[in-house]
């Protein structure tokens, strides 16, 4: 394990068969400069997990609870398809997988629990979610009010009553792969 900066990498180029970034471009303050660096440090493929910015809107609980999530989202990627084309520019053809979310997710990050929204109400959980410490505390203390008196009252479930019966859900997320 070696701590860097994502956009000095300290290996030698094309190092590595495959460089991989899971759902942490959104962290990243220069993306272009870091896309190049994993270009570089990869000799065969470049990997990304993430959520396509375009589609954010989809998910419940940013829709109905909370939109200030979309105010996160870059402004120059909220037009449809251009943090993909920037991703293409750095990384070249790329290839887009859509990555359904099984209802029962392990894995803690922002989309997992749609069909367990109650969870989203638990402090553990939403400390492991980056959405939640970017968000400003009262956007998210007015949301999770509101999804908690909707579980209570059970609007939430009839909202989203299609959701139910799935076993997994296109949020938005993507692997895309660019071979080198």
């Amino acid at each position: 394990v070696v701590q860097a900066d994502a956009e000095r990498l300290p290996f030698p180029e094309d190092s590595f068969d495959v460089a991989i970034a899971v759902l942490s471009d959104r962290h990243w303050h220069d993306r272009s400069a870091r896309l190049r660096e994993l270009r570089r440090v990869a000799r065969k493929r470049v990997v990304l997990f993430n959520a396509s910015p375009d589609e954010a809107s989809r998910f419940w609980l940013t829709r109905d609870y909370l939109p200030g999530f979309l105010d996160l989202i870059s402004e120059r990627y909220r037009t449809p398809g251009a943090w993909l084309t920037e991703t293409s520019q750095a990384l070249g053809d790329l290839q887009q997988i859509p990555v359904p979310i099984p209802h029962d997710c392990g894995d803690g990050f922002y989309g997992a629990f749609w069909r367990r929204p109650a969870a989203y109400l638990d402090p553990a959980v939403r400390a492991a979610i980056s959405v939640f410490a970017r968000l400003p505390p009262d956007h998210t203390r007015h949301g999770l009010q509101r999804l908690h008196d909707d579980l209570a009252s059970g609007r939430c479930d009839h909202a989203n009553q299609n959701l139910l019966q799935q076993t997994e859900l296109h949020l938005g997320y993507y692997v895309f792969s660019a071979d080198l």
